[in-house]
């Protein structure tokens, strides 16, 4: 039997939604094949990790169990050799070390979701589910990710983006590089978080500048874009390596003036008040799924998302999201997710693929894509040595 471990948690605003998916999206559904022993890896907010069954129960977190728990713990470390393995103190200076097959990241945010983690599995030869380093970063990237979507043809909104210590330096010039440049409405972004952590609509000058000084308290580089008139906002979840299939495109129901913070995403079910219950519940409240889009726009969407999956490089999966305008049937790239909220799996279910089957096929495009890369030569002989 395969032992794959599932990561959660780490040094991430988004660190309690990361416990989430592990628990429920990933580690659930891969226990119900039983094909698979699934070693829970929970890193702390303060970066340590530990492992044990007992940290499967969601209990231990909701209850606040957890800091108790990890006070009388003992972390776990990880050893490279020629693989991935995980090693337990046992007491007297006992090791146990057991051997991991297969890595499924469940990170959101900071230190695993932008590349950070799938770089350490990458140097320990070690297959894992979903983007490698370089596309994960350039998805985390909110500027980055623009300017390549650019790059390769796809619109995006007009934006501008600022370092930290430009914030810092001046401010009011920032706020007047936004007016001169862009138009109100406004979006502020950090521009590595997601699950809408940092984020504001600013319709104001004075709103800006405090929009600003909230996002650099999250992240080194801000991103400002203008927001999309006529508003149809659509997500579409992609699984897949070199032939990408899209799930259903998605439609949040909100109204145009309306957009998903932390508290409305993952704290009330969405704009539940607003919208009631009609439509599919989601990691973003309730949808519509399929959108209901006339079929040359739902195709012209659905053909962004493809797009831009693979300029990025995605490989497992991906969750693109896009802004049209329903005026001019625009269709916007806004921002990738390279590792969606609960694996997105209430669209995949929609589109007919249970949470079972899509662990077990993320876990099959892992290995087919690290087969891939073991054909590759890592060597070369020279007599540059020789020399010296």
């Amino acid at each position: 039997m395969e032992t794959i471990a599932v990561i959660f948690g780490g040094r991430s605003a988004e660190h309690d939604v990361s416990v989430v998916t592990a628990l429920a999206s990933i580690i659930k559904p891969l226990e119900l094949t039983k094909q698979y022993r699934v070693v829970p890896i929970y890193i702390t907010k303060d970066g340590a990790w530990y492992s044990d069954d007992k940290l499967k129960d969601i209990k231990l977190f909701s209850s606040g169990a957890i800091d108790e728990f990890v006070r009388k713990a003992s972390p776990v470390t990880m050893q490279f050799d020629g693989g991935l393995s995980l090693v337990r103190s046992t007491g007297l200076g006992g090791r146990k070390i057991e051997r991991i097959d297969l890595v499924f990241p469940a990170m959101h945010g900071t230190y695993g979701e932008d590349g950070a983690l799938m770089g350490m599995l990458e140097m320990a030869g070690v297959p894992y589910v979903g983007c490698d380093p370089v596309s994960a970063a350039l998805a985390m990237d909110k500027v980055l990710a623009k300017q390549m979507a650019v790059t390769y043809g796809v619109p995006v909104s007009d934006f501008v983006y600022f370092t930290k210590s430009e914030l810092i330096d001046d401010l009011n010039q920032a706020v007047a590089t936004c007016v001169k440049q862009l138009k109100y409405p406004l979006f502020v972004k950090p521009a590595h978080l997601g699950s809408s952590i940092g984020i504001s609509r600013v319709t104001t000058d004075s709103e800006l500048r405090n929009a600003l000084e909230v996002a650099m308290q999250y992240d080194n580089k801000i991103i400002v874009e203008e927001a999309v008139q006529n508003l149809i906002e659509v997500t579409l979840p992609i699984m897949g390596n070199d032939n990408p299939q899209p799930a259903l495109l998605e439609k949040p129901l909100t109204s145009p003036e309306d957009f998903f913070d932390f508290k409305t995403k993952y704290m009330q079910g969405g704009k539940k008040g607003k919208s009631g219950s009609k439509g599919a519940k989601g990691a973003q409240g309730y949808s519509q799924i399929p959108a209901e889009l006339p079929e040359d726009l739902y195709a012209a969407a659905e053909k962004v998302g493809l797009d831009v999956y693979r300029a990025l490089g995605a490989t497992g999966t991906a969750r693109i999201d896009m802004l049209i305008d329903s005026k001019t049937s625009k269709v916007y790239f806004n921002e990738v997710n390279p590792l969606p909220g609960g694996l997105y799996a209430h669209n995949w279910n929609k589109a007919g693929v249970s949470s079972v089957e899509l662990v077990t096929r993320l876990v099959a495009l892992a290995k087919e894509r690290h087969a891939s890369k073991q054909s590759l030569a890592t060597s070369f002989a020279t007599n540059y040595l020789q020399q010296f």
